[in-house]
């Protein structure tokens, strides 16, 4: 054999682990055998959305549908969960949780083109097993496996949870044994419905009634004013009882000069013609010197600085002795403000000094008439620079705002804003515009 060939021969065997290295009389480590990969992880399938992100309104408009297709890993058998959550935050306090939010959600699920069935979203803060920040999650209709899932979930969400905003939602299918195969996010951007605009009402000095229909764009707040009707200077309060707007909800009271009250139901969808005829309430009315609307009832101050809670009888609509259940004492010392008004649920109370103090909403259930408000926080000071103050609802596409005219009659809008759990007026202000002092009551 030749020296070339028998290089070879050696270096062959060398390579096949057949012979050990030899060098200097003494054998040599020889060569490892290769190590095995580890096994590749199993792919895990994927979810996607059928036509990309869902504008969800939060309003009257009736339910959207959220689509997307699951397509889990090769080879997966058997029942497959699946699961969607929604990562909520900025949560606005006022008592809202999880288990509230989903409560609100009303859904139907279809699976796989089947027939759609009521489902319900649930929280997981009282979940032991749960860590981490509370979320809003649907267990979806079991399915079987399949090379491709189709899924389709109804989302119809009452008015005011456009706080909600952007959201990527995870969403997760799990088998048999728990492991997971199919994850992926589906886009979903709650917004205020444009069926609902808050209104805001001012009264010029020959008793006309005009309208502006709030917008939801804070660079334009306010639509173009809508006359009412004349009259109105009859009243010598005109309050809220909750929010007003396209909707109908926000009825008013208004008392007249002989300190009768008489009660507004709102119309729906009317600007020109907001509420329906008067029904009145009752007199001896006069006694009170301010009054502020509160979820659907009123509070009303006396001369010797008393509140009063006045609280909706829902099951009859008017009447004095049916419209209020009777009143109730809140407590004194409220003679301190100059100016009152409401703010989503709870009240804004301006003291002589001009700072502003927020009650915000207590007594959820009606349960505790007595204790309306928690205590106050303070918002700020400088508010004595105004003529003017109203709560109104969301005029910007946020949150409850609040509006204020100055004395050069300039009409300033305060955002809402969520602070320390309270919905208060943001620390800035925008200008609505001139001329409010036309109106000598604006609400």
């Amino acid at each position: 054999m030749t020296r070339t060939r028998k290089a070879v021969v050696v270096a062959t065997a060398l390579l096949a682990g057949a012979v050990p290295l030899v060098f200097g009389g003494a054998p040599a480590l020889a060569a490892t055998a290769p190590v095995a990969a580890a096994p590749a992880a199993a792919e895990v399938g994927t979810v996607v959305q059928d036509g990309g992100r869902l504008t969800v309104p939060s309003g009257t408009e009736g339910p959207v549908t959220l689509r997307f297709t699951a397509k889990p890993t090769a080879g997966t058998t058997g029942p497959l969960t699946a699961r969607v959550e929604l990562p909520v935050t900025g949560w606005p306090g006022g008592g809202m949780t999880d288990h509230r939010l989903a409560a609100m959600i009303d859904s139907t699920c279809s699976v796989a083109g089947g027939a759609f069935a009521p489902c319900e979203w649930d929280g997981t803060s009282l979940d032991e097993d749960e860590t981490g920040p509370a979320r809003v999650v649907l267990d979806l209709p079991v399915a079987q496996a399949a090379a491709s899932i189709a899924y389709a979930v109804t989302l119809d969400l009452p008015e005011g949870l456009e706080w909600i905003g952007a959201l990527d939602a995870p969403v997760t299918l799990k088998d048999a044994a728990g492991a997971t195969v199919a994850a992926g996010t589906v886009g979903v951007d709650v917004v205020k419905g444009s069926a609902y605009r808050p209104y805001l009402f001012g009264r010029d000095r020959d008793g006309v009634l005009w309208t502006y229909k709030g917008t939801g764009d804070a660079t334009r707040p306010l639509e173009r004013k809508v006359r009412v009707g004349g009259g109105w200077q009859q009243y010598t309060a005109v309050v809220p009882l909750d929010e007003t707007g396209s909707n109908g909800r926000g009825d008013v009271v208004a008392r007249d000069r002989d300190g009768v009250l008489w009660f507004y139901e709102g119309v729906p969808n009317d600007p020109a013609t907001p509420f329906k005829p008067r029904v009145r309430v009752g007199g001896g009315w006069n006694k009170y010197t301010a009054l502020v609307g509160r979820d659907g009832g009123l509070v009303a101050r006396d001369t010797g600085g008393v509140l009063w809670n006045y609280v909706r009888d829902a099951e009859r609509p008017a009447g004095f002795d049916v419209l209020f259940e009777p009143r109730v004492a809140v407590g004194g010392g409220w003679n301190a403000y100059d100016a009152l008004t409401s703010l989503g649920g709870g009240a804004l109370a301006r003291d002589k000094a001009g700072v502003l103090w927020k009650y915000e909403r207590d007594d959820y259930d009606g349960s505790a008439p007595a204790r309306p408000y928690e205590a106050r926080t303070k918002v700020g000071g400088g508010w004595q620079v105004y003529t003017a103050l109203a709560g109104t609802g969301d005029l910007q596409g946020g949150h409850p705002d609040v509006v204020a005219r100055d004395a050069g009659g300039q009409l300033w809008l305060y955002a809402g804003t969520y602070r320390n759990g309270s919905l208060q007026p943001a620390s800035s202000r925008t200008l609505v515009g001139g001329g409010w002092n036309a109106y000598n009551l604006i609400f």
